[in-house]
């Protein structure tokens, strides 16, 4: 299951604070800031994805993650490959490098990457 793009950027707050009341995650907000009501909806939508749960104090409720920011961006991304890129990486990668306006040294850090990914293969 997938995040809207509203409550991704909720998300994102929480992985932030790691744990928080509605009042923080609102504070996470610029100006003008969402609704109360706003925030509410979403995590309670979020809550029956199952991406937060929530822990009583007293009479207010403190939210978490369910999942990290690494897992869910890793399934989007294997999402993205199998959806768009006929199931292949390397289809993929060759959309990503001909299509941003990567500098010589973003190229080069990819390319250690890479091969550093091989060497731990080997």
């Amino acid at each position: 299951m997938k995040l809207s793009k509203t409550e991704e950027e909720l998300m994102n707050h929480l992985w932030v604070l790691k744990k928080a009341f509605q009042k923080e995650l609102l504070e996470m907000y610029p100006d003008p800031k969402p609704a109360a009501t706003t925030i509410s909806t979403l995590l309670k939508r979020m809550q029956d994805k199952q991406f937060v749960a929530y822990n009583t104090v007293g009479n207010m409720r403190q939210y978490f993650p369910l999942i990290s920011k690494e897992s869910y961006f890793s399934k989007h991304i294997n999402g993205l490959i199998k959806n768009f890129f006929n199931d292949s990486p390397s289809q993929f990668a060759s959309f990503f490098t001909k299509k941003t306006d990567l500098t010589k040294e973003e190229l080069e850090e990819l390319k250690s990457l890479i091969e550093e990914k091989l060497d731990q293969k080997s």
